[in-house]
């Protein structure tokens, strides 16, 4: 059964660092990728970043490019978002994903509808 469970959410204020992980059971992350997801209050759910299935390739929305960086640790499992200067806009649910065709690094892996099973959600608020 395929799991996801995303953690390290929490209140930062501006300019400050957070980093996501997103544990994987029931899968391999060596051969799938990973889409990191958020929505705000409001808002349509927006694509962040994703790691490639195949290549480890990674692939950031604008908002978030130079700022985030998305990571893999096979041996535990998991895929982190490191989140650095973040912006009150920031704020959000954040949510991972995979899919079962895998992921591609590019405009496609960030649409929400490329994607099969996803977590829970953590909550981020950047608030000073």
């Amino acid at each position: 059964q395929v799991q996801l469970v995303e953690s390290g959410g929490g209140l930062v204020q501006p300019g400050g660092s957070l980093r996501l992980s997103c544990a994987a059971s029931g899968f391999t992350l060596d051969n799938s990728g990973i889409g990191w997801f958020r929505q705000a209050p409001g808002k349509e759910r927006e694509g962040v970043s994703c790691i490639s299935s195949w290549d480890g390739s990674t692939y950031y929305a604008d908002s978030v490019k130079g700022r985030f960086t998305i990571s893999r640790d096979n041996a535990k499992n998991t895929v982190y978002l490191q989140m650095n200067s973040l912006k009150p806009e920031d704020t959000a649910v954040y949510y991972c994903a995979t899919a079962e065709m895998g992921v591609v690094a590019g405009t496609r892996g960030l649409l929400w509808n490329s994607y099969d099973y996803w977590g829970q959600g953590t909550q981020v608020t950047v608030s000073s």
